[in-house]
């Protein structure tokens, strides 16, 4: 069993936070061009491809126990689905927007590992999330008179996101994290083809498979290399640090996806949005601090005798 190393872990979440944003300013500029069924194809068809090469040149076992496939398939799932709800929110919404409204995940997470997996949460966690969530709400403008059913995506990314991250951490304590994301790349390309084949064939509106340009094909593979590079970051976050000790910290890809969505798209969020990053970035640094100085704290306490 691998002994929980949380700076480490938060600092592979930190570049989860910075590889997604810009993977989904990509998938957005694919807009509707692209049917969903097609990207979501060409994004796990790309994980396999990159990470299978990599297991054949490591010699790693391209295998896992029977309960872990259960999970991966189970995990896929929840990839599929929760990949699929952001991008089409990413057509109705901005960026930043998106990606904000959707951090009520770290909260819910923060509950279902207090709930499912018993992990330690502690009242400085508690209140990090708190803080953080609290700034989120500042940042999410009310757009629902504009956008309608689309700005209610973001919530079912949340929540789905915070039982795929709950299995992810359950499987990447016993499993090699490239072998782990081969398999689930694998099984999601599996689940997909023959449902973007069916969907083809039925004629469905923004579901059609067509033969993409040479641009959509360089966004397509952009956003399939960021994803495979960032949830392997991820995977690998999760099997250092607990997922109560990582919710907070996924509150900067907020301020992240605010800087390129304005680099891409030219949308700056407005002052009380601003205010809102600045109390989430303040939540994200407060429990790093606080992760780095625990153990020095408890080290000091045990070398001080009692009486």
């Amino acid at each position: 069993m691998r002994v929980d190393r949380p700076l480490l872990g938060i600092t592979l979440m930190v570049g989860f936070c910075a590889a997604a944003p810009v993977g989904d300013a990509m998938a957005k500029l694919l807009g509707g061009s692209v049917p969903l069924p097609e990207l979501l194809l060409v994004r796990f068809a790309a994980q396999a491809l990159l990470l299978l090469p990599i297991i054949w040149h490591t010699a790693r076992p391209l295998s896992m126990s029977r309960n872990a496939l259960y999970l991966t398939i189970i995990r896929s799932l929840l990839h599929i689905v929760g990949l699929g709800a952001m991008f089409t929110a990413l057509r109705f919404l901005p960026l930043a927007d998106a990606v904000a409204m959707a951090f009520v995940m770290p909260f819910i997470m923060l509950l279902l590992g207090w709930l499912v997996l018993s992990e330690e949460v502690g009242a400085h966690r508690i209140l990090a999330c708190t803080v953080g969530f609290a700034g989120t709400m500042l940042v999410v403008q009310p757009s629902f008179a504009e956008v309608g059913a689309p700005a209610l995506l973001p919530i079912l990314v949340a929540f789905v996101f915070a039982l795929f991250m709950l299995v992810s951490r359950k499987l990447a304590k016993e499993n090699d994290p490239i072998v782990m994301q081969a398999i689930s790349g694998l099984v999601s390309t599996l689940i997909l083809a023959p449902v973007a084949l069916l969907l083809a064939h039925a004629e469905v509106p923004y579901f059609d498979i067509r033969m993409p340009d040479a641009r959509e094909w360089m966004l397509m593979a952009g956003v399939g290399v960021l994803g495979t590079v960032g949830h392997l970051l991820m995977t690998w976050a999760l099997r250092f640090a607990p997922a109560a000790t990582l919710a907070p910290v996924q509150y900067l890809e907020i301020p992240i996806a605010t800087i390129v969505g304005w680099l891409v798209f030219r949308d700056l969020p407005d002052g009380i949005a601003a205010l809102g990053i600045a109390v989430i970035m303040a939540a994200g640094l407060y429990i790093v601090l606080f992760e780095r100085a625990a153990p020095k704290a408890a080290k000091a306490s045990r070398l001080v005798p009692d009486g």
